[in-house]
């Protein structure tokens, strides 16, 4: 059963990707950089793939409050969250990773890829 801090987290993110009409699920990529924060990931629908992001203050609450649950003031962040949402399905999944500032980089070479791996696929 999801928190509160997830719910939010979740809604924040739908409000601010932007238009995607359609979209059954998303995966987001939060990054947090050395000065730097951001929100991009894809939304799928059944006509295809759409590119999304988010403007960091409109999801930066629900970020902290979410992160607030997690980790202590003044512990080290990770260094980014994928966040996947199928609504469909009313399933989620956050994954955290702490140290490999690669995990899950898009890149010109590899969107195609990483696209359809960073899908939600609940079992």
């Amino acid at each position: 059963m999801p928190n509160d801090a997830t719910v939010d987290l979740i809604g924040s993110l739908v409000d601010a990707m932007g238009p995607a009409d359609g979209w059954e699920s998303f995966a987001m990529i939060l990054e947090f950089g050395e000065g730097f924060r951001s929100a991009y990931g894809y939304a799928y629908s059944p006509e295809g793939v759409t590119p999304v992001a988010c403007e960091w203050p409109s999801i930066e609450a629900a970020v902290d409050a979410y992160l607030g649950g997690h980790y202590r003031p003044g512990e080290r962040l990770p260094v980014k969250i994928l966040v996947q949402f199928d609504r469909t399905a009313g399933k989620y999944e956050v994954t955290f990773e702490d140290t490999d500032e690669d995990r899950w980089a898009v890149k010109p070479k590899n969107f195609r890829q990483m696209r359809e791996q960073l899908r939600p696929k609940f079992g």
